[in-house]
């Protein structure tokens, strides 16, 4: 995997991969524009958008209906150092038999963002001249 971020002015940058490419700003409070999601909210949302595609594969693959599927994230700061100290992702479908709704969670906790940032990664961070 590679991604870019490039600067977009103070507080603004854009970051993507290939086509793909998403805006980030900061709130008015940090000198930005709050004109896009923060870096920490696209940690969020990469986690509650990976949690609800390996829920939706869950119940493809049990021909179960994922009409109204939905993963709603909430994170806690924390201090010393500052970072995200707690998330908790909430799964909301209609009602699920038992079984499904516990097998439903551990598939949740199986993708790839929840094992990154459970089982910390080595991250190296290197100067190079443009």
């Amino acid at each position: 995997m590679e991604i870019k971020a490039r600067a977009q002015g103070f507080a603004k940058c854009i970051v993507g991969s290939g086509e793909h490419w998403v805006q980030c700003d900061q709130p008015s409070s940090n000198g930005g524009d709050n004109s896009a999601m923060t870096p920490t909210e696209l940690l969020g949302a990469a986690l509650a958008a990976c949690g609800l595609y390996y829920a939706a594969q869950y119940l493809k693959t049990r021909g179960l209906n994922a009409e109204g599927l939905e993963v709603h994230l909430h994170g806690e700061k924390a201090s010393g150092p500052t970072r995200i100290g707690r998330f908790r992702l909430e799964v909301r479908i209609r009602e699920l038999e038992e079984r499904h709704r516990e097998a439903l969670l551990r598939a949740v906790k199986t993708c790839v963002v929840h094992n990154t940032l459970t089982h910390a990664p080595e991250i190296e961070v290197a100067y190079a001249s443009a």
